[in-house]
């Protein structure tokens, strides 16, 4: 399973995915958020295998 914290919410996802693919599956919008693994921002086009963590930053934007 493909671990997935944000902010103070964890979910589980089955199967290898592509960042955006798991971001969706948790009902987050990929536009809003960054994926972050072992310290490195990935792209929403990277394959996650079944035992990738990642941590998602929500983006902030202002002016």
């Amino acid at each position: 399973m493909i671990k997935v914290t944000y902010r103070d919410k964890h979910w589980e996802v089955p199967g290898r995915r592509t960042v955006r693919d798991v971001i969706l599956a948790v009902d987050l919008n990929p536009a809003t958020v960054l994926a972050v693994r072992r310290g490195k921002l990935v792209l929403d086009s990277e394959l996650l295998d079944e035992e990738d963590e990642i941590k998602l930053i929500a983006v902030i934007s202002g002016g």
